[in-house]
C-alpha cells in the first residue's frame, strides 16, 4: 500500500521474516518485535477491511493468540503470514458474530490466490494508493471477492495460501479474484493509475 502500508513482499522479505519468527520461538523478544513490525501493517489492513473501526482491538486479540501459540507454528516467513491471517480472520468473524453485524467490506472470492505476483498490475495499482482509499475501493466488491483481494494485495499471500485461509478451492478463488480485480481496475481511471487500469484489464483478459 502507499502511505502507512507494508513494503512489497519479496523472497528476501520472507527470509527475514522467517528468521525473526525462528528467533521469537526461541524466546528472543527482539525477534518477535521484528516479526510484528513486518506483519502488522498488512494484517491490520486486512482486519480493517473486515471489521472497520474495530480493527485495532481485533488485531490486538490476534497478536495475543499469535504470541500464545507461536511455539506450535511450523513453517517459513510466507507460511507465518498465512498462519497469522487465518488467526486474524477467525478473530474478526468472532467479533462480527458478537456484534451481530456483517463485514463492512466485500471480500474478493478466493480466486485471488492463483493470480500472478509481479504481473498483478491491478494489485500494484492498489498498493500505490493510500491505505484508506484502497480499502474503500475494495469495500465496494462483493464479500467473497473483497476478502480474497485483501489477502492477496494487502496481506501479500499467494494463491494457495489465500485458498487455505478462506477454506476454498484454488479454482474458485482464482475466478473470484479475476472478477474483483477487474471491477477495481474499472474504478482506477485517472493519472498513472489509469494507465495501470488498462494494463490490468488486458492482463485479466489474457488469463481468462
Amino acid at each position: 500500500m502507499g502511505r502507512g502500508g507494508e513494503r512489497r513482499r519479496t523472497p528476501v522479505y520472507d527470509v527475514e521474516l522467517g528468521a525473526a519468527v525462528e528467533r521469537a520461538q526461541q524466546g528472543d523478544e527482539d525477534g518477535f518485535a521484528a516479526a510484528y513490525r513486518m506483519v502488522q501493517p498488512g494484517l491490520l489492513g486486512y482486519v480493517r477491511g473486515l471489521v472497520g473501526e474495530d480493527a485495532e482491538d481485533v488485531a490486538s486479540e490476534t497478536w495475543l493468540e499469535i504470541a500464545r501459540d507461536l511455539g506450535r507454528f511450523r513453517g517459513d516467513g510466507a507460511g507465518f503470514r498465512g498462519w497469522t491471517a487465518t488467526i486474524a480472520r477467525h478473530r474478526a468473524l468472532d467479533h462480527l458474530r458478537k456484534q451481530q453485524r456483517r463485514p463492512r467490506t466485500v471480500l474478493i472470492e478466493h480466486d485471488v490466490l492463483e493470480l500472478p505476483g509481479r504481473q498483478d498490475t491491478a494489485g500494484e495499482a492498489l498498493e500505490s494508493l493510500s491505505t484508506d482509499r484502497a480499502l474503500a475501493m475494495i469495500a465496494t466488491l462483493p464479500r467473497e471477492q473483497a476478502e480474497a483481494v485483501l489477502l492477496r494485495v494487502v496481506v501479500g499471500l499467494d494463491g494457495p495460501a489465500t485458498a487455505r485461509v478462506l477454506g476454498k478451492r484454488g479454482g474458485s478463488v482464482r475466478t473470484s479474484a479475476h472478477r474483483g480485480l477487474r471491477r477495481l481496475a474499472e474504478q482506477l481511471s485517472s493519472g498513472r493509475v489509469g494507465a495501470v487500469t488498462c494494463s490490468a484489464s488486458r492482463t485479466l483478459k489474457d488469463e481468462t
